[in-house]
Parts: C-alpha cells; structure tokens; sequence
C-alpha cells in the first residue's frame, strides 16, 4: 500500500470519528437538556400531577354566622345539609357514572354533566358538586351504593333556616350557590365552586361578615381511595353574626297589619336612625332559594301582580300624594309666601290657563288656611301655592330633605326616587317647564317620585325639627364568642336651615290630621299616644272613570305617614298600600297596628285600644264620628258621596 493511500485513509477515519462523537455529544446533550426541563422548567407541573394521583382533598364547610332582631332573638340560624361530591381523579367513565346517578336517585344527568365540566379547572382531587340539597332518602341509597359509584362523595353543608318562618325575607334576603360570574370575579377569590353567598338584602350586604372561612383536610390515599395519612387539616371559621336593629315582635305585627294587600312600610327610630320594622308585602319563602326552586313557585312568583320578589320599602318608587303638602307647606313658610293666617277660597277647583284643576272633594274646603289645608288635605290651597312658588323653589326644598338621593341605608340596589324641576326636563325632554306643571307637582303628583324609606325619612326629619338621621339596620357584629366586633352608632347626615316656628305650625297641622273633627287621619288615632301624621293618596292613572277604578291595577295608591308620640317623638312610620284607594282609611290602619305594637312592645300593661274605626272609612273623609248614625248601606252613601281624591 502506497504512502499516499495509507494518508488519505487515516484521515478519512479521523474524520468518522470526530463525526461520531459530535453525534454522541449531540445526543448526550439532548438528553442532559430534556433532563433539565423535566427537573427544573416542569417540576411544579409533574409534581402536582405525582400528587393528584394519591393525594384527595375532603372540605369543611364554614357555617354562616346568625342574624338576631335587637332584642337576640335568632331570626336566621343554620342547619345541615348534604351535597353530592365526586372526585374527578377517580372517575374513568363519567357519562355512565351521571347515568346511574339519575337512575338511582332522579338527578338530571345534563345539569350534572355542566357541574361536571365548570369543577375540571379545579386540581383532580378537589370535589366536584354535582348536586345540592339533596334529600336523606337519596344520600341513603347512594351510600347503599357507593362501590358502584367510583369517587362519589357526601358532604355535608349549612344551609339557612328561620325560626320564625319567612318573617322579613327582602330585609334578611336569601343565599344560594355561587354563579360563574361571581366566582371570577375579584370579591370571591376564596371562595369554591359550590358554595353558598348572599344574593339579596342583610345576606348579601354583610357576606364578608356572615360567611366565614371553609377549612378542609389533605389526605393520601391508595389505589382504591382508602385513606393512609392526614398530611394537613385546617378548621372551618365560623362567620360572624349580625344583630339587626329591627324588633322581630313589630316586624311580624307589622306584615301582619298588611294582610294580603301588596305595599310597603318602615318604622323608624327618630332619635337614632335605627330602622324597627321594614315590610315588603307580599313576601316570599327565602329557604325555597338554597335548593332548586320549584317551577311552579316560581312560576308563581313572576305572575304575581303584586311583585312578591320586589323589595318595595327600598326600590319602591311612588308619587307621594298629599303627604308631600308637608314638604309645599315649608317651601311657602320659608319663603314668607304664607303664614299660620294665609287663607284661600276652595270651592271645589282651580282654574289655571286653560285647565281646572280639581280639589279631591267636590263641593271644596271654603275657607281654607294653613292648619285646616293640611287637616283636611285641600289641594286647592297647595294648587295656589305651588304656583306662587314654582317648580325650582319646590324642588329645593324637597332636596334639603334629601329626596332624589339615596339615604345610603346599608343594603344594596336602594333606588333614588325623582324630584323634577326645570333644569330636570330640559334635559331629561329637551323642552321647557311649563308653569301649569307645576301644581300637579305641589300636591306630590307629576313626576315625583319617593320611595317608602325616604318617605319615612322625610316625617322623621319634620319630628326632630330639621335634624336627617342616617337609616340603618344593624346595630352591631359579634363573633362567635359573642365579643362585639363592630358596633354602629347614630349618624346625623344633615339639619335643616329651616325655622323651628314653621316646624312647630306644620306639626301641629299634622297632629290635627289625626285627632282633630275633619282630619283625614283618624284612624290612625291611639289611646294615650299622640299621633300626627298625614294621609296620602296618588295616582296611578290621569284620569279616573268608575271602569277604570274598578280594575285593581287603575286604583290609586294610599300612603300615610306618622310620627308619636307628638311631644316627645320617638318613632316614626311611612305605609304605602299598592291600589289601596285612600290613605286614611287602608293606609292609616296599617299605621296605627305599627305604632301600637311599637307601643306595646315598650309598655306591655297600657291600656287597650278602643274599638277601630270603620273600615269602610275612606281617605279625606271626616271622623267616624261626624258620620250620622244610620244602617250600614245608609253609611255607606254618605261615606261615597263625601268621598274624593287626595
């Protein structure tokens, strides 16, 4: 072999080698890097997957904390209730597990199949709820059956009861599970699929109070789901519990004066804000909500007329009627438009341009001045007055007594009422007001509207001569040892520039509404208490014919408001009776069962009401006793003839 051949071949060898080996270091690179990644980039990843293969997660729920009346009687407590859970890791075949789950116990295999695919972005060993509430009889056949259901579980929840059947339902509100949104949202990062919030009133306001801290316990598990060890447990929290400034005695005496007439009422602490007693009538049962609701309840409950799911004391907004005259007579006072001796001439009408407006009673007032304008609630007088004073004046008076705000009570979606004025519908319709406008409105018509907080607001300011008490519910939040962990005192929010002489001319125009011949509030009338107070009524409809009258939703609305005792204020009262016709013969009842159980609560040995005034007495009517004496169908004439609109 020559030389040259033996150098090219030594050299071509060198050169397989050294490919060889850049093809070893290659791959051994490869590897080291692929070692790497799984080690280092992906270690968290393939150690939470090692982990879910033996390890499961059983939660504990927390109770809520109680709510109690201001007296600590439990008016919302919790009880126990089950849920079926599955362990996602567990499951190989999830459609024929839903399959004999709807099979053994009538579970809807569709809904649970939703559950199924919202709990898959929670770690494989949390428990996926796939129903809840559901009954003893169907948590015994599934544990009867449980070897053949692969990562079933039952859990065990609290859920809310009532004591006191469904007594306050808008005021205390109801829970249910936790929506998708609300679980993505930044106010419920703690909190899992399948737990229960507050969706509505103190349950909804106070959630971060009532709700506590869930705890659960870590446990590893083999093959076949038995347990082996506790790595970590933690306890639930119990939330705290709220005590309401309501009398839950007033409160139910309070539904009780409704009956089944659809409206709302406050009562309210005049020297403190705290409110005693909110109705929304009619109410509904706020344990139906916890489970799945029924469809024919609550197909009941969307039918209803009367809007049972509507919490008419925050979100109800009416036209005031002539309980706003208080609010005109001020305006008029302030201004020096009239006085305690101003007098006008009601025959019945006024006539303004080219339209008559008409006094709620026919025949008129005659000579009216201030005290008897309120007494007997002549329109007439505040027809002149609201002309005199314009719709700007009117509105700034109603404003001071911050009507068209919101009084900032603590529960959510509380509505702001209207107030109009001119610079109002310029905007709201683009064209200007017109001075006829404006009387509608002095007799609280129009566009105004109030809610029956705000209404009992406005009473309870005219009571403490101009002093705005901020309404609240809640007195305090005790933790479970019972220690106060929050206490909420009086809030003053305003006081009225307005001179304590005016005050002292309408309240004694107001006490006489109620105990005085002609006054349209005497059945509001108590025995040793003195009332004052005055009826309203508006209107639902412009014009009134007796076809249109006779259809519940035509009627109009009757209102009351009130404040006792008259020399010594301590609490006051607004009644709004949906349809109820005239408030001083619905509106006023409703009140006074109020202010007497307010009463009684206080003084449980007074003496006994005399016997009520007639039902069938109707607002802006004189006293029963006026009436002459004559059979029942006689009255009634007498009652329809003097009858009018407020």
């Amino acid at each position: 072999m020559s030389r040259e051949r033996l150098v090219r071949e030594t050299t071509l060898l060198k050169g397989k080698v050294i490919l060889f080996s850049f093809l070893v270091a290659a791959v051994f690179l490869l590897i080291v890097l692929r070692l790497w990644h799984l080690q280092v980039i992906r270690n968290d990843d393939y150690r939470s997957m090692s982990e879910n293969n033996r390890l499961r997660f059983v939660p504990v729920a927390a109770s809520r904390g109680n709510i109690l009346d201001k007296n600590g009687i439990v008016m919302v407590r919790n009880r126990p209730s089950f849920s079926l859970a599955v362990v996602q890791q567990e499951v190989k075949d999830e459609e024929e597990l839903f399959r004999r789950l709807a099979a053994m116990i009538g579970l809807d295999p569709v809904e649970m199949a939703a559950r199924w695919e919202k709990g898959k972005k929670q770690a494989r060993y949390y428990p996926i709820i796939l129903a809840s509430n559901i009954t003893r009889d169907q948590v015994e056949i599934v544990e009867e059956n449980l070897i053949r259901l692969p990562g079933i579980e039952i859990e065990m929840k609290p859920v809310r009861e009532y004591p006191q059947g469904a007594l306050a339902p808008h005021l205390l509100g109801y829970i249910s599970e936790i929506s998708d949104n609300e679980l993505n949202s930044d106010g419920f990062r703690d909190y899992n699929l399948g737990d229960y919030i507050g969706k509505s009133g103190i349950e909804k306001s106070y959630e971060k109070e009532l709700h506590g801290r869930d705890g659960g316990k870590r446990l590893e598990v083999d093959a076949h789901g038995r347990v082996l060890r506790t790595i970590s447990d933690s306890y639930p929290e119990t939330g705290n519990s709220v005590q309401l400034t309501i009398d839950s005695e007033i409160q139910q005496k309070s539904e009780k004066a409704f009956g089944e007439q659809a409206g709302a009422a406050v009562a309210m602490d005049v020297n403190s804000g705290e409110i005693l007693a909110f109705v929304s009538s009619p109410g509904f049962d706020p344990s139906l909500f916890s489970a799945k609701m029924p469809p024919d309840i609550w197909k009941g409950y969307l039918e209803d007329k009367r809007r049972p799911l509507e919490n008419k004391a925050l979100a109800g907004q009416y036209p005031p009627g002539s309980t706003f005259k208080i609010i005109t007579a001020l305006a008029g006072l302030e201004a020096g438009l009239i006085d305690k001796h101003t007098e006008v001439n009601c025959t019945g009408a006024y006539k303004f341009g080219n339209s008559t407006f008409r006094c709620w009673k026919k025949k008129g007032h005659q000579t009216t001045n201030l005290k008897k304008s309120l007494r007997e609630s002549c329109d007439v007088y505040y027809y002149q007055l609201g002309e005199k004073l314009g719709v700007d004046r009117i509105a700034a008076m109603a404003r001071k007594f911050m009507l068209g705000n919101a009084t900032g009570i603590d529960l959510l979606n509380e509505k702001k009422g209207l107030v109009p004025d001119s610079e109002w519908k310029k905007k709201r319709f683009g064209v200007r007001w017109y001075s006829g406008e404006t009387l509608p409105v002095a007799i609280g018509q129009g566009y105004l509207l109030a809610t029956p907080l705000q209404l009992v607001s406005i009473i309870s300011t005219v009571a403490n001569d101009g002093l705005i008490y901020k309404p609240h519910l809640v007195k305090k939040v005790i933790d479970i040892e019972g220690k106060s962990v929050k206490e909420f005192k009086p809030e003053i929010i305003g006081k009225l520039e307005i001179s304590r002489e005016n005050f002292r001319l309408v309240k004694e125009a107001l006490f006489s509404v109620v105990n005085e011949s002609g006054g349209t509030g005497a059945n509001a009338r108590l025995y040793e208490i003195k009332v004052a107070g005055k009826t309203g009524t508006s209107q639902v409809v412009k014009m009134r014919d007796s076809n249109r009258q006779t259809q519940y939703r035509f009627r109009d609305h009757a209102l009351f408001v009130a404040f006792a005792p008259y020399d010594k204020p301590e609490i006051a009262v607004s009644v709004v009776v949906e349809h109820g016709e005239h408030g001083g013969s619905v509106a006023a009842l409703v009140a006074r069962n109020i202010l007497r159980a307010y009463f009684d609560s206080k003084k449980p040995k007074m003496k006994t009401s005399p016997k009520p005034v007639d039902n069938e007495t109707f607002d802006e009517v004189g006293q029963p006793d006026d009436l002459p004496a004559a059979p029942e169908s006689a009255r009634e004439q007498v009652i329809n003839k003097e009858t009018g609109n407020d």
